[in-house]
C-alpha cells in the first residue's frame, strides 16, 4: 500500500488570543522589519493592484478589489525558485508548510493555514485534481515546469467550490498563447545528478492560440530512510510529464478551449530492507471551454472536464485509480458597482481499489454577489450541494472590505465549507458507511498598507472543524487493526503577517506565521505543523546579475498525534543569481540548504542536503 503521509488525528482545544493588542503589536513588528504585503509572493515587476485574480469567486476580478487573501505566484518566480516540485514552491507562500516522506516523487502532504492536505482543493486550468483514496491531490504528481502561474486562495471557499475547500485553495494555470510564436527551451543540471529538461511553443494564428510543451527529470537521488530497517538504496525518481491548450475565437464574443495535461511519476521510497521500493503516478487533467459574452453586461461559462489519479507500487502490489468528473454552468451579470454570479455544478466520483469499485455525485446551485461603491466591497457567496448519499448540504460566507484611506484597508469574513468523506474512508475494509462529511466554520480579519513601494498586512483567522475523520482503533468497521471515525474536532487559528519593502536597490519580502493548529479533543498539536514559520528574502541587482538570498524557517513540530516524537525545527539558507547572457539566452543558479542543514519533514525521513542547481534558457522575444 503507498506509504501514507501521517495525517495526524485532528483534534483541537486551546487557541491563540486574536486580540486587539496583537493585532497592534503585529503592525509594529511589521512596520519595524519593513516587509509586508496583501498579496505576499508578487507577480515580478508588476503592480499587484494591477493584477487580476479568478481563485477567490470564480469570475475574473483586480487584486485591488478582493477581499480575500490570496498570492499570486508567476512564471519568472518560478524558474528562479530551481525547486523540484510544486510543494517546494509552496513552502514560501504565507500561510502554507509542507511535510513529505523522503525525496522528490514520494507523498506529500500540505498543510494550508495548519488544515489537513486533503481540507485544500486543487484545479489545474479549472480541472478539479483529488483522490478518493488518500483524499486531496496528489502533490508529487503534479509537473511544476509546466506550471506557468499558481494562485493561492486562504480561507474556506466552499460556498464557491463546494466539498474540500476548508483549508483554501490552490489554482494552477498552463501557458495561454498570444502573439508570434514563442519557443522555449530549458535544461539544467544538478546535485545527486539531477537532470531537468523541458521545451515548449506558445502563440496565436488568427483566431486560433496555442500552448504545447514537455518535461523530463531525473535524479539518483539519496537514501530517503537511513534506519536500520530500510533499504541504504538511493531512492532517485524520473518524471515525464506534458499539456496541451488550445483556444479559438469563434468571434469577437465567444471562446473555445481545450486543455490536456498528463504526468508519469516513478520515484523510489523504502518500505523494507531488501527491496527497490517504488512508486508510480500518472495523472491526467483534460478539459473543455466555452465561454461566451452576450451582451456588455452578461456573459456565461460551460465546461466538462475530467482528472484521473492512477497510484501503483512495486514489488509490493497495490493499486488505487480516481476518476473525477465535472460539469459547471456559469453565469456572470455585471450591471454597474455589482456583479451577480449563479452556477449550476454537477461533479462525479469513481475509485477503484479493489475490492471496491464505487462512484457517487453532487449537484450544486451556487449564487455570489458583489459589490465594489466608493470605500465599500462586499462579497456574498451561497451555496447548495446534494449528495447522492449524504443528502443536501448548505454553506456560505460574507466579506466585507473598507478603504480607510487611500492606503490603509480593513477586511472581515465569515464562512462555512465540508469535506465529504472518501470512497475509500467509507467503504474499504476500514471504512464506515455511515460517515458524515466535515464542516468547518471560519472566521478572519486584515488590516492592509499600501504606499509607494511599502505594503504591509496581517490577517487574523480562526477557522475550527467538526466531525472530523480520524483513524483509531478497532471499532465498528471490518478491520481488527482500527477504523475511520467522525470522533475528532480541530481549531487552526493564526496569525499572518506578509511584506514587501524596497530599500534603494534591494527588494525585501518576508511572512511570518504565528499559530496553534491544535486538536481540541486532546488539546495536542496537530502533526507535522509549527506553531511558527516564515520566510524572508532580499534581492537586488548587480552590473548584470540578479541575486537573491532567502531564508526559511520553521519552528518545532511533532510526527504524531500524541506529540511523543518530536521533529524540530529548522532554518535554510538558499542562493540564488540569474543574468541574461545574451539575446534570448539565460543562466540561473542556485544553492539550497547553504549550511547543509539536517532536518525532518517526517519522522525517519531525511531530506535533501546542501544542493547546487544550474539552468540555460533560451527563450526569444
Amino acid at each position: 500500500m503507498k506509504n501514507p503521509s501521517v495525517q495526524s488525528p485532528v483534534r483541537a482545544r486551546a487557541c491563540l488570543a486574536l486580540s486587539p493588542l496583537a493585532l497592534a503589536a503585529g503592525l509594529c513588528v511589521l512596520q519595524t522589519a519593513a516587509q509586508a504585503a496583501e498579496a505576499p509572493v508578487l507577480v515580478a515587476g508588476l503592480n499587484p493592484l494591477k493584477e487580476t485574480v479568478v481563485t477567490a469567486t470564480r469570475t475574473e476580478q483586480p487584486l485591488a478589489d478582493l477581499v480575500a487573501d490570496v498570492t499570486l505566484i508567476d512564471r519568472e518566480t518560478i524558474e528562479n525558485s530551481g525547486a523540484t516540485g510544486l510543494a517546494d514552491v509552496l513552502a514560501r507562500v504565507p500561510g502554507i508548510e509542507i511535510s513529505r516522506n523522503g525525496g522528490p516523487g514520494t507523498t506529500t502532504s500540505v498543510f494550508l493555514r495548519g488544515a489537513e492536505t486533503r481540507f485544500t482543493a486543487v484545479f489545474i486550468d479549472g480541472i478539479r485534481v483529488d483522490s478518493q483514496s488518500t483524499g486531496g491531490a496528489a502533490w508529487e504528481a503534479i509537473p511544476l515546469g509546466l506550471i506557468d502561474r499558481i494562485e493561492v486562495l486562504r480561507g474556506p471557499a466552499g460556498a464557491v467550490y463546494g466539498s474540500d475547500a476548508i483549508g483554501g485553495v490552490v489554482q494552477i494555470f498552463t501557458k495561454k498563447g498570444e502573439g508570434a510564436p514563442k519557443p522555449y527551451v530549458g535544461v539544467g543540471i544538478g546535485s545527486l545528478r539531477s537532470t531537468h529538461l523541458e521545451a515548449a511553443i506558445s502563440g496565436a494564428d488568427g483566431a486560433i492560440d496555442y500552448a504545447l510543451g514537455v518535461q523530463n527529470e531525473t535524479s539518483l537521488g539519496f537514501n530517503a530512510r537511513p534506519i536500520a530497517s530500510a533499504n541504504p538504496d538511493r531512492d532517485g525518481y524520473r518524471s515525464n510529464s506534458g499539456y496541451a491548450r488550445v483556444g479559438a475565437q469563434l468571434n469577437r464574443d465567444q471562446r473555445l478551449e481545450a486543455t490536456l495535461l498528463g504526468s508519469n511519476m516513478n520515484s523510489g521510497y523504502d518500505a523494507n530492507l531488501s527491496k527497490d521500493d517504488r512508486n508510480m503516478h500518472r495523472l491526467y487533467a483534460a478539459g473543455l471551454n466555452w465561454s461566451a459574452r452576450w451582451n456588455e453586461g452578461y456573459s456565461t461559462r460551460v465546461s466538462i472536464t475530467e482528472s484521473s489519479d492512477h497510484y501503483t507500487t512495486q514489488p509490493n502490489p497495490y493499486q488505487t485509480n480516481t476518476r473525477v468528473r465535472g460539469y459547471l454552468f456559469q453565469n456572470e451579470w455585471k450591471r454597474g458597482a455589482a456583479n451577480w454570479t449563479a452556477a449550476l455544478e454537477r461533479r462525479e466520483d469513481q475509485l477503484q481499489n479493489a475490492p471496491i469499485d464505487r462512484s457517487r455525485s453532487q449537484d450544486a446551485l451556487a449564487l455570489g454577489y458583489g459589490l465594489r461603491w466608493q470605500p465599500h466591497t462586499v462579497q456574498l457567496n451561497l451555496r447548495h450541494d446534494r449528495d447522492s448519499e449524504f443528502g443536501s448540504h448548505n454553506t456560505g460566507s460574507a466579506a466585507y472590505g473598507y478603504a480607510i484611506t487611500p492606503a490603509w484597508r480593513a477586511t472581515v469574513s465569515a464562512g462555512t465549507a465540508f469535506r465529504a468523506p472518501t470512497l475509500y474512508q467509507r467503504f474499504s475494509e476500514y471504512g464506515l458507511a455511515s460517515l458524515q462529511p466535515e464542516t468547518s466554520r471560519n472566521l478572519e480579519a486584515g488590516l492592509r498598507y499600501q504606499q509607494g513601494s511599502s505594503l504591509y498586512s496581517v490577517v487574523a483567522f480562526r477557522n475550527t472543524v467538526d466531525n472530523l475523520i480520524n483513524f483509531g482503533g478497532a471499532g465498528a468497521c471490518s478491520s481488527p487493526f482500527g477504523c475511520y471515525a467522525n470522533t475528532g474536532h480541530a481549531r487552526y487559528e493564526g496569525l499572518t503577517f506578509t511584506g514587501e519593502q524596497r530599500v534603494d536597490t534591494v527588494l525585501l519580502r518576508g511572512s511570518l506565521d504565528v499559530q496553534d493548529p491544535k486538536d481540541l479533543v486532546t488539546g495536542k498539536q496537530l502533526a507535522r505543523r509549527a506553531r511558527q514559520h516564515g520566510t524572508f528574502s532580499a534581492e537586488t541587482r548587480l552590473a548584470r546579475w540578479n541575486l537573491a538570498a532567502e531564508a526559511q524557517w520553521s519552528g518545532r513540530r511533532f510526527d504524531n498525534a500524541a506529540n511523543t516524537v518530536t521533529l524540530g525545527g529548522y532554518t535554510l539558507f538558499n542562493l540564488r543569481a540569474s543574468t541574461d547572457i545574451a539575446p534570448d539566452w539565460k543562466l540561473l543558479a542556485r544553492l539550497n540548504n547553504l549550511a547543509d542543514k539536517s532536518y525532518q519533514l517526517a519522522n525517519t525521513y531525511a531530506t535533501p542536503g546542501r544542493s547546487v542547481y544550474l539552468g540555460l534558457i533560451w527563450a526569444p522575444r
